[in-house]
């Protein structure tokens, strides 16, 4: 079905995923992130955040991003907020805390917005990706990151 090997997904390097999200069809994205191993590749895609974190790009960012993704077995979705303050970068699971922004979308969605592979513009005004609240920190947010981009 695809290049991903879910069971390794941990440690692909991220250049090697954006290069493979580049190569895969939305249909194949959304069964390998509707399937068994949705959790192992979200947690693993959350985890980098913060290594990959620039604090110098984001001096004096104080945001709560949510990101909710649809798409996963039997119709359920995952929500987890990154959390940029005080210079550095951390990662929620399942948040309870009010986002200061708030961006809902299907796994490939997700994987073409992380990875460069989409136009989020385009995204939005098709109505793929759902945002709310502080939206100039959702377009800085993309910048506040070393992301390897397909």
């Amino acid at each position: 079905m695809t290049d991903i090997d879910p069971t390794s997904f941990a440690t692909m390097a991220p250049a090697e995923f954006a290069a493979t999200v580049k190569k895969l069809s939305d249909k194949e994205i959304n069964e390998l992130m509707g399937g068994e191993h949705r959790q192992a590749i979200l947690d693993a895609i959350f985890n980098r955040f913060p290594t990959l974190f620039n604090a110098e790009k984001a001096a004096g960012a104080d945001a709560r991003v949510n990101w909710r993704i649809t798409g996963g077995p039997d119709g359920t979705d995952d929500t987890y907020a990154v959390v940029v303050k005080d210079g550095a970068c951390s990662v929620e699971k399942s948040p309870t805390e009010e986002p200061k922004t708030s961006i809902m979308l299907g796994p490939a969605e997700f994987a073409k917005l992380i990875t460069g592979s989409g136009n989020p513009t385009m995204m939005v005004m098709m109505g793929k990706i759902k945002a709310r609240g502080d939206l100039s920190a959702a377009m800085a947010f993309q910048n506040w990151f070393d992301t390897p981009k397909a």
